[in-house]
């Protein structure tokens, strides 16, 4: 080999590291009595960043789906073919209880731990976390159907990966969808045009055209069309008790952004047998409670998508050189790199915050019912939001090497808007904020005793919890409070990932983000942080602890403001 083909400076592959070396995670389990989930977490992390994992989520995203109407004969039999490394991702996922097992679990902590597995394991591939998160929704919505819950629940919460159409009640363990948009609606679903009859037995047949179904080879569907008495929700399975395939027609795939792993499809019901779930015309207030329970998976998928993110950042930027020196070891971009670990790890304990609400809201705590209500909307929305600019800059460290698809950052470029649109993009989770305040009294007491269990720690989230009070007050009537649902619904996010991060973070973390995020310290872009920022404190707790990382922090420790203006200026170019 000449020369001209050595290869120098660049990073070795990241592979072989744990998804759960995470402090703010692991702190989070103890915190809220989930401790003793601990060990299956770290073990899934480890496995989650194994190589044969990284291999398996490459093959899935590079091999997707493939839609199949009809057999070689000409039969009909709407059917997607999945890679063999989707169902390899998909057993462990279930095998862990990612999907519906907390709702069987009675062990303290259950929807936290399972919340933690999910956030690891999504930073391996997060395409079959679609799947998993619907069938996680799914039973509390079942539950308004005692019969079917009692007959599918156990099912749902096996764990079990049963793959194959097949009669439900004949398999091992069931994954379940969701089926709500229609293409003249979107989120209005109130306008959806899917008809549902009685046959006269007690089932429906429904008929009409689905927009957007996720994960169509699922056993189980919750979809929404018109009764007489309104909008209804029916369990829709894929195969009859009889073993017949249901009238339930894949149209095509949809040719997405990204989540290019996971089968999304448009369908057609023709006259497809469906059980009613909850009360007639009820149809959304049965399904809200599955719309939550997404809901709160895409604030974990975002939240590991910025750990993800961020943990190549680091690996590259310690590895690469530039002007002499390694680029974390350069003043600019340790404040790039710092600027997205404290976006991170504001996500990630709001996310867990948010799970561990569930769990105390099951065992019947009326005000974290209340907390997760609204904190989960308000979550949402901002969460969700800033996924996209933090994969753009995480990327953006990487430079050239991170623009190419063998880096794995495009597909997690690609996949942060997703969890943005998905139940609900940014003006319906800000609308919900306002319908939660404005139906639940008791959510915005349940608010502020939460966040103010911060108080008097930092005069800038005081300032700003203040500042949420005052907006409130601003916001009468209908069209000047939804004029300002985006801005409060960004405060308070943003207030009560402050409160997490001054009681349960590093402090030099927590002070950055105040001074930023609620002080208006900060510019328009990640790495505005302002001088004086503990660098070297927030990169030693996100960063993975190796006796390198370690006495490469300590060096870069020294490093003078001065330096900062002349070597950090050019570092992104030279990256």
């Amino acid at each position: 080999m000449t020369v001209t083909h050595e290869v120098v400076n660049q990073a070795p592959p990241l592979t072989g590291f744990s998804t759960a070396d995470e402090p703010a995670l692991l702190e989070a389990l103890r915190r809220y009595g989930a401790g003793w989930g601990e060990p299956e977490v770290t073990a899934l992390g480890a496995l989650a960043g194994s190589a044969a994992v990284q291999d398996q989520a490459r093959w899935a995203e590079q091999q997707p789906p493939r839609l199949h109407t009809h057999d070689r004969f000409g039969h009909r039999v709407d059917e997607v073919e999945f890679h063999p490394a989707w169902h390899q991702l998909m057993t462990v996922a279930v095998e862990q209880g990612l999907h519906a097992a907390p709702w069987t679990d009675d062990r303290p902590g259950a929807h936290l731990v399972r919340a933690a597995k999910f956030y690891v394991w999504s930073q391996a591939e997060p395409g079959h976390g679609c799947p998993i998160s619907m069938t996680y929704a799914a039973v509390p919505a079942l539950r308004a159907a005692p019969e079917l819950a009692a007959r599918y629940e156990p099912l749902l919460a096996a764990r079990s990966y049963d793959f194959g159409l097949r009669a439900p009640l004949t398999k091992s363990g069931l994954i379940a969808g969701m089926s709500m948009t229609e293409k003249q609606g979107g989120s209005d679903v109130r306008a959806n045009t899917t008809r549902a009859v009685p046959a006269g037995d007690g089932t429906y047949r429904l008929t009409g055209h689905k927009w957007f179904t996720s994960a169509p080879m699922s056993d189980l569907f919750l979809a929404l069309a018109q009764t007489e008495e309104g909008l209804s929700c029916f369990l829709v399975p894929r195969v009859l008790p009889d073993g017949t395939r249901n009238g339930m027609r894949l149209m095509r795939l949809k040719d997405k952004l990204g989540n290019r792993s996971n089968a999304s499809s448009e369908i057609e019901y023709e006259q497809a047998v469906a059980w009613p779930v909850g009360e007639p015309g009820r149809g959304v207030r049965t399904i809200v409670e599955m719309v939550n329970m997404t809901r709160l998976d895409c604030v974990l998928g975002s939240a590991a998508g910025m750990r993800a993110g961020l943990r190549q950042a680091l690996h590259h930027t310690a590895h690469r050189r530039a002007f002499g020196r390694e680029l974390d070891r350069q003043p600019l971009m340790r404040s790039v790199l710092a600027d997205l670990a404290i976006e991170s790890e504001a996500a990630t304990l709001l996310g867990l915050r948010l799970a561990a609400a569930v769990d105390r809201a099951q065992a019947g705590d009326a005000q974290e019912a209340a907390l997760r209500r609204v904190a989960l909307a308000a979550g949402k929305y901002w969460v969700c939001k800033r996924g996209s600019a933090h994969a753009a800059e995480a990327l953006e460290c990487l430079g050239g090497n991170g623009y190419v698809e063998d880096s794995g950052m495009p597909r997690l470029y690609r996949e942060a808007p997703l969890l943005s649109i998905w139940e609900g993009s940014g003006n319906v989770a800000a609308l919900d904020v306002l319908r939660a305040l404005g139906r639940e009294p008791d959510a915005l007491d349940a608010f502020f005793a939460e966040v103010e269990q911060a108080a008097g720690a930092d005069r800038r989230l005081d300032a700003a919890v203040a500042g949420v009070r005052k907006l409130l007050g601003e916001a009468s009537g209908p069209e000047r409070a939804q004029l300002m649902a985006r801005s409060l619904a960004e405060r308070m996010a943003l207030v009560l990932q402050g409160s997490l991060l001054v009681r349960h973070s590093d402090p030099a973390l927590a002070d950055a983000f105040c001074a930023t995020r609620l002080g208006g310290e900060w510019g328009h872009a990640y790495g505005t942080l302002p001088p004086g920022a503990g660098l070297t404190a927030i990169l030693e707790r996100v960063r993975p602890w190796t006796p390198e990382a370690a006495a490469r922090g300590k060096a870069a420790g020294s490093t003078t403001a001065g330096v900062a203006a002349v070597g950090g200026a050019a570092v992104g170019g030279a990256a």
